[in-house]
Parts: structure tokens; C-alpha cells; sequence
């Protein structure tokens, strides 16, 4: 059972986090993730030696910094009784400690299985929202995903996975590309078209070929926005959200600025002042929408400065190693990739229970516990 759990953690955990997407699953995947997070700490502290050779590994070396950062944050402008903040500090280091035992332990199945599943998981959600709310182009579609973004972002990864396997693909996996590009189209979320022409130019790299399909996916855009019945949710002609969006980027810069060494704690990761906004917008300025700007907000600019640094410093160190690669790593630079690029307009590696963010972290683990493999046998 304790081999089991090791192996496959990451796998409930990644996909808890989308029964925690749907409103009817939402109370299971509540309590599936405090089971794991229990779970996961007892095993820690009764395998503390085989654990410690895991954790301290160079691989993981990253996750650990990123852990000690946070000890020390909290040591220095938390109190013991600030338990929202202590909550995000066991969490976070539970959460690193899930992603680096799996793939230490079952690091073929993550390789080349796993996308599998995410892929084959996806679709299956998709086909029961499908049954279950077929209005596709009334409107921002979300199928059974409590929000059209996150259904887009289920949605893009897994078209992602699947397109860019390098083995020939079977008409029905075709027929899958076509319905995620389709559901991702209609969910209304520009991120998916940038997500969709990522993947294309990491397959093709920059060719004419890799053009043309980027002029064939915008135009697809235009024109499943065109067949939504409900026009005043096309987002693409919708100011008032880049308004929305500019204002939330300004009060986040207020919040750094308002306290701009310390931040304001572990626990208010996506957080604004509401302090600093007047009365007439606390409504409309929800959150940060911005990964790096939530950093800055969470942590102040030293230590929030400081773990920026290890992300770029981590994904430019993958990135260079497998930038050539044609096998399952392109697949997780994908993800990489295109969170730091989302990172600029949704509130991404700050959480703990977001799908895109915890593959993040996964991604940048499996590549460095790859390259680490490859170094070691040459």
C-alpha cells in the first residue's frame, strides 16, 4: 500500500483537482485531498531516511530551496497562531514532496503513461458534459467544469498531449484533436488560442507549415465565436474584460507597492488590498490575475524575487537541455512553456489545487529528474 501511494500520489493528486472543478464532486475531491495530504505526512515522518534521499536529491534541489524559502517566511512575518498560512506551508511542502517521490519511484510510467491518462480523462469529462450540457456555442461553453477558463485548460493540455505524441495517430485519436480544439474554442478563452499555436510551433518549430496552421486556428476562433448565440459573451469583443483586467494589474501593483518587502503572507497568494480600491470597484477587482504580480503580492519582492529567479533559472535549465527533443519531454516543456506565458494573464503557480499549476511544478521535476538521468549514464 505504502509502495502504491508512493507511486501513484501525483496521480490522485493531479486529477483530484478536477473533482474539484465540478461542482457536484467538489465535496469528494475536498476530501480526497485532506486524505492524501494526511496520508502523505505520516509516511513522511515513519520514512525519514528513504525520504530524506529523495527530497535532498540534486534533481528536487529546486523544491527543496522553494520549501526552506517558505520555512523561513513564515519563521520571519508569521505568527505560530496563523494557521491559514501554516495550512499553505504544510500543503505546499506535501504537495513537492507527492510530485518528487513519484517520479522517483515510477518515473517510466510518468514518461511515457501518464499523458495517457490526463488525455483519455479529459475526453471522458468532456463527453459527459457533453450529455449533459450540449448547448456548445450558446454562450461561453463549460460543459460540467465549474468555469469556462479551467475547462479551456483541461482542454488545451490535453490537446497538447495528444498532438504532440510523436506516434501516428489513429483516426479516433484525430476525431479527439478535433473535438478538443472545438470545446476549447467554444469555451470563449483567448489563453486556448495561444495555447493551440504553442503547441503547433513546438512540434513544427518555426515554419511556413507552423504559420499557416496559426492563421487556420485564429481563423477558427473568429468563427466559433461567430456561431455563439449569445454575443455579448464574445470575449474577443468584450472591452470591458481587458478593462477588468488592467485595473486588477494595477491594484496588484498597489498591493506590492503597500508593502513591498514583506508581502502580505503565505496564505494571500492571488490577493489585492481590498483596502487600496475604492468602494465603487471592490466588486469588479477580484484578484491579481497574474502569476508573477500574486508572487510579488504573496511574498514581497526579496523572497518573491527570490523564487522567480529559481522558476526562470529552473525552466531556462530544461528547456536548453531537451529544447531538440521529438519524445515525451516536449510534452511537458509544452506545459512549461505555456505557463509561464499564461502566468502574465491568469494566476498560475501560486496555488495549490489548480490543475495547470500543479503540472507546472510536475513538469519542471520530471525534466530535471530526466536530464539528471541522462547526465548520470553518459
Amino acid at each position: 500500500m505504502i509502495k502504491w501511494l508512493f507511486k501513484y500520489g501525483a496521480v490522485i493528486f493531479i486529477f483530484n483537482t478536477i473533482l474539484l472543478s465540478i461542482e457536484q464532486t467538489y465535496s469528494i475531491g475536498n476530501q480526497v485531498f485532506l486524505l492524501l495530504m494526511a496520508l502523505f505526512a505520516i509516511l513522511l515522518v515513519f520514512n525519514p531516511i528513504q525520504i530524506k534521499n529523495i527530497l535532498f536529491h540534486k534533481a528536487f534541489s529546486f523544491l527543496l530551496i522553494l520549501n526552506i524559502i517558505n520555512i523561513l517566511y513564515f519563521l520571519l512575518f508569521h505568527n505560530t497562531s496563523d494557521f491559514e498560512a501554516f495550512k499553505y506551508l504544510i500543503a505546499r511542502g506535501i504537495q513537492f514532496s507527492i510530485i518528487s517521490v513519484s517520479i522517483f519511484y515510477h518515473f517510466e510510467f510518468y514518461r511515457s503513461k501518464f499523458p495517457d491518462l490526463i488525455i483519455n480523462l479529459i475526453f471522458f469529462i468532456l463527453i459527459i458534459g457533453f450529455f449533459i450540457n450540449p448547448h456548445i456555442f450558446s454562450g461561453r461553453y463549460s460543459g460540467i467544469i465549474w468555469n469556462p477558463n479551467m475547462l479551456s485548460s483541461f482542454v488545451v493540455i490535453a490537446f497538447a498531449f495528444l498532438f504532440l505524441k510523436k506516434d501516428r495517430k489513429t483516426n479516433f485519436q484525430i476525431f479527439m484533436l478535433f473535438v478538443f480544439i472545438l470545446i476549447a474554442l467554444a469555451s470563449g478563452s483567448r489563453g486556448a488560442l495561444v495555447a493551440i499555436i504553442l503547441a503547433f510551433f513546438i512540434k513544427y518549430g518555426l515554419s511556413s507549415r507552423n504559420v499557416i496552421y496559426g492563421i487556420i486556428a485564429i481563423i477558427s476562433y473568429f468563427i466559433v465565436l461567430n456561431f455563439q448565440i449569445d454575443t455579448s459573451l464574445n470575449r474577443f469583443s468584450d472591452q470591458s474584460l481587458l478593462n477588468d483586467r488592467v485595473l486588477q494589474f494595477q491594484y496588484a501593483i498597489a498591493s506590492i507597492k503597500n508593502k513591498l518587502f514583506i508581502g502580505y503572507g503565505l496564505d494571500k497568494y492571488a490577493y489585492i488590498d481590498k483596502s487600496l480600491v475604492p468602494y465603487f470597484l471592490k466588486g469588479q477587482i477580484i484578484g491579481a490575475h497574474n502569476g508573477y504580480l500574486a508572487i510579488l503580492t504573496q511574498y514581497g519582492i526579496v523572497f518573491g524575487g527570490t523564487v522567480l529567479v529559481i522558476i526562470f533559472q529552473k525552466s531556462y535549465n530544461v528547456f536548453s537541455f531537451f529544447r531538440n527533443s521529438d519524445d515525451s519531454e516536449r510534452i511537458y516543456l509544452f506545459i512549461i512553456i505555456y505557463t509561464l506565458i499564461a502566468a502574465s494573464y491568469e494566476t498560475l503557480m501560486t496555488g495549490i489545487n489548480e490543475f495547470n499549476t500543479i503540472l507546472f511544478w510536475f513538469s519542471l521535476a520530471i525534466l530535471s529528474f530526466s536530464r539528471y538521468k541522462i547526465e548520470d549514464a553518459n
